[in-house]
């Protein structure tokens, strides 16, 4: 009984943390929004201030953040694919809002399971062929199916929310890839490098566009620090140590969480109306989503 009990109060304590990570990165389009800067800027300061933290991090605990060449290279596409990531992302929540981008970032589950059929020899599963059309349903009765009606702006947020969920993917594989090397790796030093190589990245691009990278204190730099801390280190790394301890069902459940509360704050927190249709688009999307990511889940 007293081996059972404590089987338990550990799961339980894995699922909690994983529960509370969820939660922290679902905040992160709301913290995009409240910013006045312009989104590439406010996706360097988010690389730049949380990639600063995991170094501490990784420098408080001894861990090694350099293991030579090896692995590098997938470190350095990781790096390229999540600066896109967040510069399509932090752009598509300005153009439709925190909680449809984040959904429509979520897409990634379905061009991660398409690049398992294409390149790894993967089996199509029925979830997917299920889950796919589901998910493009609950889309149309979101947003309408009429695409013209759709202003310009709305309909280029669409693109580069769907976008992003393929540059995610793309982020996921190659960050995948690091852990092929044959050798033991920190992924929180790994994310420290990745999260670094990535503001160098977005610096240079937001320096050769010509916007300004000044901050108002306490304003903007305390909501980006808070945004980098909250969503780029707390959030990832609860959900990093927990993820090996909680079953793989209840993982994809609970990781539903982001893009389920990142449209619940949208209401909140910015007066968007919904439509019992878009309500129930919401939940078929979610649903989609999640017969995407039960393969994934159980890969992890």
């Amino acid at each position: 009984m007293n081996l059972l009990s404590g089987f338990d109060k550990h799961h339980s304590s894995a699922t909690l943390r994983l529960l509370t990570g969820a939660v922290f990165i679902s905040f992160s389009a709301v913290f995009v929004r409240l910013l006045s800067v312009p989104p590439t800027v406010s996706a360097f300061y988010r690389l730049l201030f949380g990639g600063g933290f995991l170094l501490l991090y990784v420098l408080v605990t001894k861990r090694s953040l350099f293991k030579g060449l090896t692995g590098l290279l997938a470190i350095v596409l990781a790096a390229a694919f999540f600066a896109a990531d967040l510069w399509t992302w932090h752009r598509s929540i300005i153009y439709v809002g925190p909680g449809l981008a984040t959904m429509l970032a979520s897409f990634q589950v379905f061009f991660l399971a398409l690049a398992g059929v294409l390149f790894f020899g993967e089996r199509l599963r029925w979830q997917l062929m299920v889950g796919v059309p589901l998910a493009l349903t609950g889309l149309g009765m979101i947003v309408g199916f009429d695409w013209q009606s759709l202003s310009e702006q709305y309909r280029t947020g669409i693109w580069l929310g769907l976008l992003t969920a393929v540059f995610y993917a793309s982020y996921i594989l190659s960050l995948r890839r690091t852990r092929t090397d044959g050798k033991q790796r920190s992924a929180v030093a790994d994310l420290a490098l990745v999260s670094l190589i990535s503001a160098a990245l977005l610096g240079v691009v937001t320096t050769t566009s010509g916007d300004s990278m000044a901050l108002s204190w306490p304003g903007e730099i305390g909501i980006l620090l808070a945004y980098a801390l909250v969503a780029q280190v707390l959030g990832w790394l609860l959900i990093a140590h927990s993820l090996n301890q909680v079953p793989a069902s209840r993982v994809g459940l609970i990781l539903l969480l982001q893009p389920l509360l990142a449209f619940v704050w949208d209401v909140l927190f910015f007066s968007r109306s919904i439509t019992p249709v878009e309500l129930a688009g919401a939940i078929l999307t979610l649903l989609g989503i999640y017969l995407g990511m039960k393969k994934t889940a159980r890969a992890d």
